[in-house]
């Protein structure tokens, strides 16, 4: 994204081309306990994009040098299968797979009571198994979903929803073309009870009064999101 252009209307007559209008949601799906193995687990869907997250831990650190006298380490990895998208990934962790799980563990650690666990590890692992944009944010939502399954002191759930501009218009939501063809994509977390973002990146270049319209339609979005029955 930012500044690609396409030949084809992203939007008409009000409606994107998935039919929704520029403040709608995809539709969501929230499902905790979806793993047997994890000390907790979650899937989290919005539209086209699935993604599912596993939580290990408290446990042991391994390698033992890496824990921490005073706080629990909080460890996450986001991948995408190599089906997600029509051209298959390679395989291994990649630059952009090693940046989302960094920007999710930092959207994650301010809502963790971690000094709860001295010198242990809790280990969440996000794997994204239908891509069609925003999958940090479903990951974000699933992985936070998994920790309250796991039992893990949280002072709130994270929330996370993107916004964005496509051929002028700002949107809520980026999924499908308007990701690729799109002016600006902007992922957010959001932890409503202290009304904080946790997470901001920015794809594409827009001005100051825009950005704050942007940023304030992506924290929207995450307030209705946080309010999807989640199932088991």
């Amino acid at each position: 994204m930012g500044g690609n252009t396409t030949d084809k209307e992203l939007m008409k007559n009000g409606l994107r081309l998935d039919g929704r209008k520029a403040d709608q949601l995809r539709p969501i799906e929230a499902r905790v306990g979806v793993l047997k193995n994890a000390d907790g687990s979650a899937m989290f869907r919005i539209g086209n994009t699935c993604a599912i997250a596993g939580v290990y831990g408290p446990r042991v650190v391994h390698p033992k040098h890496e824990e921490e006298a005073e706080r629990a380490v909080l460890r996450t990895r986001y991948n995408m299968a190599a089906f997600a998208t029509k051209e298959r990934s390679r395989p291994g962790p990649s630059r952009r797979s090693v940046e989302i799980s960094m920007v999710t563990r930092q959207a994650l650690s301010s809502v963790l009571f971690l000094d709860e666990f001295p010198k242990t590890a809790i280990d969440v692992f996000i794997e994204v198994l239908e891509a069609d944009a925003s999958t940090r944010c479903a990951g974000i939502n699933a992985a936070s979903l998994a920790l309250a399954d796991a039992g893990i002191p949280m002072r709130d759930l994270v929330a996370s929803c993107s916004a964005g501009k496509i051929q002028g218009h700002t949107v809520l939501d980026i999924a499908g073309e308007e990701d690729t063809s799109g002016e600006l994509d902007l992922p957010v977390a959001y932890y409503p009870k202290k009304n904080q973002i946790t997470l901001l990146q920015m794809d594409g270049l827009t001005s100051k009064d825009e950005f704050r319209k942007i940023v304030d339609l992506a924290v929207k979005g995450c307030k209705e999101g946080s309010l999807t029955r989640c199932e088991r």
